[in-house]
């Protein structure tokens, strides 16, 4: 979020020199800094043996399917974020999560740090929520051609498929345009 006005009284703010930081919008009446601020999100891979949980939800892409995401709230740390929102939109427990790292995002709307994880499928049965129009598993190999508009999306596929120790060609055949040659 970038600033231009301050949130404690309204003035409109200035631009100060704070170090290496160059030209930061401030607050002379507050004497208060504020620094850009991406909004937190997470984005997890659900893996159960060969399969990864995708969903679709066509105000995110209109032709593709996705993974799990949701916004970090107040006062939870990302990996409750993590097993919040798995649940919310699936029904579903997660456990052994792992950090993959980072991706930003940013549009005319807003700027979005994307904390990306793993996670292993721990119980449940697929319930899903009013906010996805569809959720189930696909199967791992399938996954980088079911998410054609998510980029993001497709490189925490890549990183999965690493971490899976995955040594096949069949997942990449998307790669290169082919999705449907059977690989």
């Amino acid at each position: 979020m970038k600033f231009k006005y301050c949130p404690i009284c309204g003035r409109k703010l200035e631009e100060k020199y704070s170090w290496d930081e160059g030209g930061v919008p401030y607050c002379p009446k507050d004497d208060i800094m504020f620094f850009d601020t991406p909004t937190p999100c997470v984005i997890v891979a659900v893996i159960n043996k060969d399969q990864i949980l995708l969903l679709k939800q066509s105000y995110i892409y209109k032709n593709s399917k996705v993974l799990l995401s949701g916004y970090v709230t107040n006062g939870e740390t990302v990996e409750q974020t993590v097993h919040r929102e798995v649940f919310e939109e699936s029904g579903l427990k997660v456990k052994d999560l792992k950090y993959l790292g980072s991706e930003y995002v940013s549009n005319n709307k807003k700027e979005i740090i994307m904390l990306t994880f793993m996670a292993k499928y721990d119980g449940g049965k697929i319930k899903k929520s009013s906010e996805v129009e569809w959720v189930n598993w696909s199967h791992i190999e399938d996954a980088l051609c079911e998410m054609k508009e998510d980029e993001v999306g497709k490189r925490i596929v890549r990183k999965v498929l690493k971490e899976l120790n995955y040594t096949g060609k069949k997942a990449y055949r998307c790669d290169d345009n082919s999705c449907d040659r059977d690989v």
